[in-house]
């Protein structure tokens, strides 16, 4: 749905990932999002960062993540960041998910 935050390129940007993670695997997913939240928190334009657990609720989603960005520029440099990261590190995202059994929905937002 379009939205006159989206063209502002001064706008803040939220990045959500919702996982469904199993309880086998949550220890290990949780400590790999923290880490990854660790390096977002040192580059430039992360306003807020959270790793969030369920609690209560019916929802299908046990785990979410939410980064706030100061606008898109920030986010196209972080995610050249991270992608140079995992690849220094040796570690795919992807398969890590696939390995662990997550599944995932991700999206960028903005503010209405």
């Amino acid at each position: 749905m379009p939205h006159e935050a989206q063209n502002d390129a001064s706008a803040a940007v939220f990045r959500v990932d919702k996982f469904v993670v199993p309880s086998e695997s949550l220890p290990e997913f949780i400590a790999q999002m923290r880490r990854a939240h660790q390096t977002l928190a040192t580059l430039p334009g992360c306003q807020q960062k959270h790793v969030l657990t369920q609690t209560g609720g019916d929802g299908e989603f046990n785990v979410v993540t939410v980064v706030e960005w100061a606008n898109a520029q920030a986010v196209a440099s972080a995610q050249a960041v991270m992608q140079r990261v995992f690849e220094e590190e040796g570690f795919d995202p992807a398969t890590f998910r696939r390995k662990l059994g997550v599944r995932g929905d991700s999206g960028f937002y903005s503010r209405v």
